[in-house]
């Protein structure tokens, strides 16, 4: 008899641990609400459908997961999207940004996707050839209690332009700019933090 409950005891217990294996140190629990229903689950997971099932895009901290982190913040991803500000598109550009990447057809600018999507990248470019220098000394180090990234500072930059930046490194985080809706570059920075914008090459 208690040959077989520690044979029932080990077999318990190695199914645990197996089961635990597929949670990992990074896993996230998602409370999602369909239905009236509070459903839980946990990510990562080994159910792919736990991915499409809640329409869950699983991107991670690359440039794709970057640039549809940012899109989701601007406009939940919505090529179409005008704000009462008059800033448009995916990534919700206003039109001297537009201008300074040569593109002043606007109804044309919401209709293509794709130049939506190139337009975003060149404007990274743009600012991180304007930011340089401050990615190089500032990356690591915490300012205003923000952990500097170069990705934060690229995201920050979409938000209130590359002078915010400088003005916000430069000054330890008191002059802080906010868009019309309130939100800061401070938030941006710390909220897109950590991101691999590597792939984009400094437009000098």
């Amino acid at each position: 008899m208690i040959k077989k409950w520690i044979f029932y005891a080990s077999i318990a217990l190695i199914l645990a641990f197996i089961s635990s294996g597929f949670k990992g140190s990074n896993s996230q629990v998602i409370d999602y609400s369909e239905d009236q229903l509070l459903q839980t689950f946990v990510l990562p997971s080994q159910y792919p459908q736990d991915y499409y099932k809640y329409q869950i895009v699983f991107t991670g901290y690359s440039f794709t997961g970057f640039k549809e982190a940012v899109a989701f913040k601007e406009s939940q991803g919505n090529y179409r999207q005008v704000n009462r500000f008059g800033y448009m598109g995916k990534y919700q550009f206003g039109k001297d940004a537009l201008s300074y990447l040569g593109i002043r057809n606007h109804s044309a600018f919401l209709a293509d996707e794709k130049l939506q999507e190139r337009a975003f990248e060149r404007l990274l470019a743009v600012n991180k050839g304007k930011l340089k220098k401050e990615i190089e000394i500032f990356s690591g180090k915490e300012v205003a209690g923000v952990l500097v990234t170069e990705s934060g500072i690229l995201a920050a930059a979409h938000l209130g332009g590359s002078s915010s930046v400088k003005k916000f490194l430069y000054s330890n985080g008191e002059n802080l700019k906010r868009d019309g809706f309130g939100t800061s570059i401070a938030s941006y920075m710390r909220k897109y933090a950590g991101y691999d914008t590597s792939s984009i090459a400094a437009e000098e």
